[in-house]
């Protein structure tokens, strides 16, 4: 197990509603020490956040959450804001009733235009995988390899479901050279971690990653 390949590869986050601005400095700490690949926070907390880290470790929030049906134009100034509060990355969740209708040259202009708010700013697209079927999943995967954006990433945490070897194989097969991978929600081991990376996920977001190293480290 490669236990330095994990750490860099944890977007180490904290979404919970009551989550304090104590408990978000707790996880950018610990995201220095331990050499996370970034800190994924609500977007209120992202000018604060990246004053306190000084650019030490990139700043991600996410938009349109958790339920991805705002309108674009919100989901095009949450991300725009949240730029220009110091945030380096961008997670959105797309709006699944949409792909449920069909309208996926709709959901291909949302990311677009929420691509290019966000300019050379990593943007990451949730598409809920426990919400859709397998070919919902692949036109998904064909539809954010034609956006531009940086990653495909399976799922809020919030939902009925989180990540799982099955999809990050789908996703694997299905999506273009120029998208990488993120799994999300319910990585509980480093067990877990080792296994989407091998199956070719190269960001995982979870919280339990870092706790585990932490009790580890204590006893």
């Amino acid at each position: 197990m490669d236990i330095e390949r994990i750490v860099k590869s944890v977007d180490h986050t904290l979404l919970k509603v009551d989550a304090t601005w104590e408990q978000i400095r707790e996880i950018c700490d610990d995201a220095v020490k331990y050499g996370t690949a970034s800190v994924c926070i609500p977007p209120s907390y992202a000018k604060q956040a990246a004053e306190y880290l000084k650019g030490q470790i990139p700043v991600c929030v996410v938009i349109g959450f958790p339920n991805g049906y705002s309108t674009t134009a919100s989901k095009v100034f949450e991300a725009a804001d949240a730029v220009a509060n110091g945030a380096e990355e961008v997670d959105m969740v797309i709006n699944v009733g949409k792909v449920k209708d069909g309208l996926y040259d709709e959901v291909l202009d949302e990311i677009r235009q929420i691509k290019k708010a966000v300019g050379d700013h990593v943007l990451k697209v949730i598409i809920e995988t426990c919400l859709l079927t397998e070919e919902e999943k692949i036109r998904m995967c064909e539809v954010v390899t034609a956006s531009g954006a940086d990653y495909i990433k399976t799922s809020t945490g919030f939902s009925t479901g989180g990540a799982t070897p099955e999809d990050i194989r789908l996703f694997a097969a299905h999506v273009g050279e120029n998208v990488k991978i993120k799994a999300a929600g319910g990585i509980s081991s480093l067990e877990d971690a080792q296994e989407f990376l091998d199956l070719g996920a190269s960001r995982l977001g979870t919280s339990r990653i870092i706790r585990i190293l932490k009790e580890r480290e204590n006893g």
